[in-house]
């Protein structure tokens, strides 16, 4: 099913394919979740289908094959097992993959996601390739921060813009091609576009939404156990249990301000507390900073039980109240 806001973004990479104007190098930028690599691999099935007049037809050989990634002539680079950068050593083997010949004598395909993951030596290397393109050749990077990426990388791609759907448009996708769920709280948690939130099981990320926010409150009462809390929460569904936390921070932050949405004021002095509030905005940013800083942090070799340990700790003896 080819969800409706991609429409033309699809139409106009249709129509440079049939006018033979697809440049060999794409960068799709995307909203987080809207649906950049689902858009890269309509791109792969078009420019490897077998049918020349309807292409990607969606039926051949090739086409099935591209969808399942087990196309010869389709290469996926994502960041490795336990990692999130892409690395120098798979470009470089991306490099040496795409100098050969297509199997099916047409385009060889790469997909890059996210791209901006690559640390700068794997920047560099894909460089060489951007700079001598072999014939047929088509990479496609997926980001949802171009700006991580160097200039002289954006130079070399054509850049398609990929814009998140409204959220009633999105929960209607959702609900048509995973069923119903409630995925309206999904959204909202997760704070992404459809295409991230149907990987996910809807029942399972409220729950887990749910269980964060009971544990968060009961750290702040100093009725909880911070040593078994974290390593439950180690021990299974650690990013999504982060976003849950960020998630509950910011709506501190915000209820700390006197504020249901975001800054629109500018002050000489501090935002102030709302009455009752004993936490001042400095300490929750600072919470704030620490949770972002473990969620970038899952390919250091650190300890995450501590670090959540440390952080429900933290909220016990500075006592929040309920904002």
């Amino acid at each position: 099913m080819i969800p409706r806001w991609l429409a033309p973004e699809i139409a106009k990479l249709r129509g440079a394919y049939a006018a033979r104007r697809l440049p060999h190098a794409l960068l799709i930028h995307e909203a987080p979740g809207a649906g950049g690599e689902w858009l890269a691999g309509w791109v792969a099935r078009m420019v490897l289908c077998a049918s020349s007049e309807e292409a990607p037809c969606e039926r051949c050989v090739a086409c099935q094959r591209a969808a399942q990634g087990q196309h010869p002539d389709l290469t996926l680079i994502r960041p490795l097992e336990a990692s999130v950068q892409i690395r120098i050593e798979q470009v470089r083997e991306l490099g040496l993959e795409l100098a050969l010949t297509a199997h099916q004598g047409g385009y060889k395909v790469a997909i890059l996601s996210p791209a901006d993951s690559m640390n700068r030596f794997a920047a560099n290397a894909l460089l060489k390739t951007l700079e001598e393109p072999s014939q047929g050749t088509l990479l496609i990077l997926v980001a949802s921060q171009p700006s991580r990426l160097p200039a002289t990388i954006l130079s070399r791609c054509q850049r398609v813009r990929v814009r998140g759907p409204q959220r009633p448009e999105a929960i209607a996708w959702l609900e048509a091609t995973r069923g119903p769920g409630e995925w309206d709280k999904v959204l909202a948690v997760l704070g992404t576009g459809p295409m991230a939130a149907a990987a996910a099981d809807p029942a399972a990320v409220v729950e887990i939404s749910a269980e964060v926010r009971r544990g968060l409150e009961e750290a702040v009462a100093g009725a909880s156990d911070p040593v078994a809390t974290a390593e439950r929460w180690a021990r299974s569904q650690l990013p999504l249990r982060l976003t849950c936390v960020e998630n509950w921070l910011t709506e501190r932050i915000r209820g700390t301000a006197g504020v249901d949405g975001l800054f629109t004021e500018v002050r000489a002095g501090a935002h102030p507390p709302r009455h009752g509030e004993s936490l001042d905005l400095g300490q929750l940013f600072g919470l704030l900073d620490a949770v972002r800083e473990l969620k970038s942090s899952f390919d250091a070799p650190i300890n995450r039980g501590l670090a959540l340990e440390s952080l429900l700790r933290a909220l016990e003896t500075r006592r929040l109240t309920r904002a």
